[in-house]
């Protein structure tokens, strides 16, 4: 199984909207979705499932993919590494599936997973996460693929 977790891109502040829910992209949010939606599209497989958060970044994060997409609660902002893991039954599921949602939770999912020490890693805006569950002879192994951040396409 393939995980991909993918940050919104950069949002206005919660002061300019009063409810986090509806932040919007930025301007410069835009390109990087745009970018790394390009990337993505060319590295994803055709089957690939895609999630994201109810958030309105999170959703025009996605939009700029250009593909189906459905959208979930167990992404919020503030959801937990629970909610997350069994949204996409990891390690069980088949196939691709691109979560795009927010920090803490994305970063909190990347350590549990890869098995870090702090209890999260940091996820830039825009960026995305790639990895693999692989069931080997002596023991399942959690693999990182890849690291991508807009700046960097």
């Amino acid at each position: 199984m393939d995980l991909i977790l993918w940050r919104h891109a950069e949002a206005i502040d919660v002061e300019l909207v009063g409810d986090d829910l509806e932040r919007t992209l930025t301007p410069r949010g835009e390109k990087q979705a745009a970018r790394m939606a390009a990337w993505l599209d060319r590295q994803l497989p055709d089957g690939a499932k895609v999630w994201a958060s109810p958030a309105v970044r999170t959703q025009q994060t996605v939009k700029a993919l250009g593909r189906k997409f459905k959208t979930s609660s167990a992404l919020a902002p503030l959801a937990t590494v629970d909610e997350l893991l069994e949204l996409v039954q990891w390690p069980d599921a088949k196939g691709c599936i691109l979560v795009v949602g927010h920090q803490p939770t994305l970063g909190q999912t990347l350590s549990r997973l890869l098995g870090l020490s702090d209890s999260e890693c940091a996820v830039k805006k825009g960026a995305v996460w790639w990895l693999r569950h692989r069931e080997r002879e002596n023991g399942n192994k959690t693999v990182l693929v890849t690291v991508q951040t807009p700046d960097l396409l």
